[in-house]
């Protein structure tokens, strides 16, 4: 992707951060308000339960293989825990101020592929409320009734930075926004913004890895399905295809 003019300057910092800030307050907001607040954890297992279906039909099931393997590591899994509650914040936002003060020309771009991607898992949200397998045999408001999946959730049971089901966490999250996972779509936006401007090897290999290693993260949490990271996969598609329109379009403008 032609990221535009040479002489393209820098954008205002303070006006990305408004338009960022304004994106993402009311992507929450509309996230929040026609998810688990308005769906019923019947649909939502239901849906699970299809999206199992779907993965044992091709002979992919492991989420629960995957989890029985680590959970007896109790420290390994609360650095996991770890990684998913703040790695895909810390990482997507250094890329961010990364590609902004160092490549102010491609910047522009992968900010406005980073929007069309969260903006376009609204619709997965929507139309397939999904309940994560952490959630499968919980029971209680937001659970479902399918104790013999036996998936644990891992920072309710052995801790973490916090709980989605309880406390503030518990009014600010749709518990069924699991289709498609954006912990794995920026995970993959911050390989492809970063992969061309890194010289040093170890952050290469670095970088290469951090997409695999989200998707082990949000597996062995039981906070998604691999099919999760797939739509997350496709949601990234759309953004960069959305991108990439719309600066053409500026650029004829």
């Amino acid at each position: 992707m032609n990221p535009g003019p040479k002489h393209r300057t820098r954008p205002r910092w303070y006006l990305e951060l408004a338009v960022i800030g304004a994106f993402y307050g009311v992507y929450s907001w509309v996230r929040n308000r026609f998810g688990s607040a308005a769906v019923e954890p019947a649909e939502a297992q239901t849906n699970a339960e299809r999206v199992i279906h779907w993965e044992r039909s091709i002979g992919l099931y492991f989420e629960r293989d995957l989890q029985d393997l680590f959970i007896g590591w109790v420290s390994f899994i609360q650095f996991w825990n770890l990684f998913y509650g703040l790695m895909h914040f810390a990482v997507t936002a250094l890329t961010l101020i990364w590609l902004y003060y160092r490549f102010p020309r491609h910047y522009p771009f992968w900010r406005t592929t980073g929007l069309f991607t969260t903006g376009s898992a609204l619709v997965g949200f929507a139309l397939f409320p999904l309940m994560p397998p952490r959630l499968l045999s919980a029971g209680g408001r937001y659970g479902g009734t399918l104790p013999e999946t036996g998936y644990v959730d891992t920072v309710t049971e052995l801790g973490g930075l916090w709980s989605f089901t309880s406390g503030a966490a518990e009014q600010l999250s749709n518990q069924y926004a699991a289709m498609p996972s954006l912990h794995f779509a920026w995970s993959l936006w911050c390989f492809l913004a970063l992969r061309k401007h890194l010289v040093n090897p170890v952050a290469r290999w670095a970088l290469a890895a951090y997409p695999w290693l989200t998707l082990f993260a949000i597996v062995v949490t039981a906070n998604h399905y691999w099919l999760d990271a797939a739509g997350g996969l496709g949601a990234l598609g759309v953004g960069w295809v959305g991108a990439r329109g719309y600066h053409k379009w500026r650029e004829r403008e």
